[in-house]
């Protein structure tokens, strides 16, 4: 009774501790999107980005606060949310640290079919999340056919994902070929990126970015149940198949939905996850918040450096998430094959 009374105690102050971290990362949350809304080529205080987000500001930079700074701030924040958590579920469903939507694949479904929406029907643009969400789940469902031989295996599932984003790389790369006049507002897309974003680009992802937080702290035990293996979830009651479907699903609107608005932004979805999984454990009811706030902490902090590092030239974020991604990849790499 009493080593009973002890591990309870135990578990309860683990719990403690998981909770304070994820309050932690939140603070830091809101202080990477401060710091993202004062630094640029004009610094403005917190005090004034503050007033301008409850509408009493009297600044003389409240036009640069509320039509660049505070939107591009906030998307950083949503995209950088959902890469994490589409990351984080594939991490889950596949068994496997090294998932992550740009690196196996689903990115460059929702890439290949978001490149024919801007260079070929422009005239279609809202269509571009539903379109990119296409190409996600269909790029997903590829890889898993391909890798499926009497269950999932790790290797497999990174070389079936290398190979369909390097055919999906290739098709899209043909398009940009033919159409080359009309190649430059493709660019940034394709190297992932926020310059230029402002509220509209907010309106599009922020539904999706609330349906995928709100879908991932209902079903968080689910996923838990998951990553034990299909056997055990089968013999605890789980339709393993259609889990894994409904889970695959999400990721995809989740990574289609952040590729709609910052394009082909890499290595977000396997950085962070990997470094909450390290800290809090395997428990997604504590996974999915701190994945969340450390993505949009990652994100605005990347975003903010390349504004201001080789200012007045901006850099797209995606060059400065391949900076930190690619070494974090061949380590987890080396440790995992």
């Amino acid at each position: 009774m009493l080593k009973n009374n002890e591990s309870e105690k135990i578990l309860l102050r683990e719990n403690k501790n998981k909770r304070l971290i994820i309050f932690t990362l939140l603070i830091l949350a809101i202080a990477s999107f401060l710091i993202s809304n004062c630094i640029g080529s004009v610094n403005i205080s917190v005090k004034d980005i503050v007033f301008s987000i409850l509408g009493k500001s009297t600044s003389a930079n409240e036009q640069i606060i509320k039509n660049i700074r505070l939107p591009r701030a906030i998307l950083s924040v949503l995209v950088g949310t959902n890469l994490a958590l589409s990351g984080c579920i594939l991490q889950g469903i596949m068994h496997n640290p090294l998932a992550d939507p740009h690196i196996i694949g689903v990115s460059s479904g929702a890439g290949l079919l978001g490149i024919i929406i801007l260079i070929i029907f422009p005239e279609k643009i809202d269509l571009l999340p539903i379109v990119a969400f296409i190409g996600a789940m269909g790029a997903a469902m590829l890889i898993y056919a391909l890798a499926w031989k009497r269950g999932i295996n790790t290797v497999r599932i990174i070389l079936a994902g290398v190979a369909v984003s390097t055919l999906l790389g290739a098709g899209i790369s043909a398009i940009m070929v033919f159409y080359s006049d009309k190649v430059h507002g493709a660019l940034m897309f394709m190297n992932g990126g926020l310059s230029g974003r402002s509220w509209p680009y907010v309106k599009i992802i922020l539904p999706y970015t609330i349906f995928g937080l709100i879908c991932c702290m209902l079903f968080s035990e689910k996923l838990n149940i998951l990553t034990l293996g299909d056997d055990v979830a089968r013999s605890l009651g789980l339709n393993v198949e259609l889990s894994r479907i409904g889970f695959t699903a999400l990721a995809a609107i989740l990574a289609a939905s952040a590729v709609s608005v910052a394009g082909l932004l890499g290595f977000v979805g396997l950085i962070v996850p990997h470094i909450c999984r390290m800290i809090l454990g395997s428990n997604h009811k504590y996974l999915f918040p701190s994945t969340a706030f450390l993505g949009a902490i990652i994100l605005s902090l990347s975003d903010t450096v390349a504004r201001v590092a080789f200012s007045p030239k901006e850099i797209p974020v995606g060059v400065i998430m391949a900076l930190l991604g690619a070494p974090f990849f061949l380590y987890l790499l080396r440790k995992e094959i």
